[in-house]
């Protein structure tokens, strides 16, 4: 029987993708759910399983783009054998009598099938390439076929001048025309201010190892930022609106997004009325959804609609930087690195923790009182969570 299998819908409004990577090739053997494809629509790249056990058909290929609904690929599922993911595992798995005896190891290039994609592993076994020199840049480590073809690139290459040509991805251009547009129909500024972190480090220092053991989660520094935000976002409600034509909408709820970083660019998953959430449960929600965005397990509908965002350039050592408004919205709020820094208090110099925050913002809908009252007021909940965040009590606000 020859089973056609068809591109599924992402999710709403997507109406095409692009077939970023076959991970097997045409007339290899896959079992029913083996992941086949990697597929990449504008907000997200999914995995495509195969549907049925059989010898494949590939049908349209890597780079192309396709309609939903269109035919990929066809299984021939009256054909037996074992897919290449088996077969893998057996190389990896099986170790000869004779290496036994001798004590000799598995050669490296045998141990990186384990973590490459099967098409990777067939190219790795081809050309006999050494463990040292391959890298993952896929979901959680995973060597692609792109990673094994740069090698082989460069050790065709005579110096350090090699280049290579890969085309962009349907999510990274997506990104782009966004990014560009932002900058073309925005009236976009930046204020920016300084946070004492102090009283947040003296709080998680006390409190962080058992609301781990009670949560499951670390007490970090973004629950304490979304409630700060949340909080400011009641006193000054341009900041959470957005234009549509020539009317402002305002939101009486609070989705904040929360920009992370996955390994096919940045996603934005959003906390749902996150001014109702408590701090363990924007701790654990931020940490579910992170996962799947690292996976590349998170669906369209956890990315869209947000009324504002939170990016935290901190955690890859930026100390100051201008972040660009996540359409349609019309604030975006960054966070940096915590450095020691020489301030003076009450005519003395201490050294007190200091984050710089930015916020970029549409100067159309949003004036320069509100963009700078909205800053200040986030900076006086983080500088006294205790009085503005938790009601004077620290340890009934966390549950504890």
């Amino acid at each position: 029987m020859l089973l056609e299998m068809k591109v599924p819908s992402p999710g709403e409004s997507i109406s095409e993708v692009e077939i970023a990577e076959w991970l097997v090739e045409d007339g290899d053997y896959v079992d029913k759910d083996q992941p086949i494809a990697e597929i990449d629509s504008d907000k997200a790249t999914l995995e495509l399983p195969a549907e049925e056990s059989g010898t494949i058909k590939i049908v349209v290929h890597n780079g192309e783009t396709v309609s939903v609904g269109d035919v990929v690929c066809i299984i021939d599922t009256s054909k037996k054998g074992k897919g290449r993911s088996a077969l893998t595992k057996e190389i990896v798995s099986t170790k000869p009598k004779e290496a036994a005896e001798s004590n000799s190891s598995i050669s490296p290039s045998t141990i990186e099938l384990e973590k490459a994609t099967p098409l990777a592993s067939a190219m790795i076994s081809k050309h006999d390439i050494p463990a040292e020199q391959l890298k993952g840049t896929g979901k959680a480590g995973k060597i692609t076929k792109n990673d094994v073809l740069g090698v082989i690139t460069n050790i065709s290459v005579d110096g350090p001048r090699g280049t290579s040509t890969k085309k962009m991805s349907s999510l990274r251009r997506k990104i782009a025309r966004r990014l560009v547009s932002v900058k073309n129909e925005t009236a976009m500024l930046t204020t920016f201010n300084e946070v004492d972190m102090t009283e947040i480090f003296v709080i998680r220092k006390e409190y962080k190892e058992e609301f781990k053991e009670k949560y499951g989660v670390g007490l970090g520094f973004m629950s304490f930022f979304t409630k700060a935000v949340t909080t400011a976002l009641k006193d000054f409600k341009d900041v959470n609106a957005m234009i549509d034509g020539d009317k402002v909408i305002h939101h009486n709820y609070t989705d904040i997004g929360i920009a992370v970083s996955a390994p096919k660019g940045l996603m934005v998953p959003v906390l749902r009325n996150a001014e109702l959430m408590n701090f363990q449960e924007i701790e654990l929600e931020i940490k579910r959804l992170a996962i799947k965005a690292r996976d590349g397990k998170i669906t369209i509908n956890e990315m869209l609609g947000g009324t504002f965002t939170i990016t935290n350039g901190g955690i890859f050592g930026s100390m100051l930087s201008t972040p660009i408004i996540n359409p349609p919205q019309s604030a975006i709020l960054g966070m940096h690195n915590i450095v020691e820094r020489p301030v003076a208090l009450e005519g003395k110099v201490k050294i007190r923790p200091i984050m710089y925050v930015a916020l970029s913002y549409d100067h159309r809908i949003i004036d320069g009182k509100e963009s700078v009252g909205f800053l200040c007021r986030v900076k006086e909940c983080l500088e006294d969570p205790t009085t503005h965040l938790m009601d004077g009590d620290v340890r009934k606000t966390l549950e504890l």
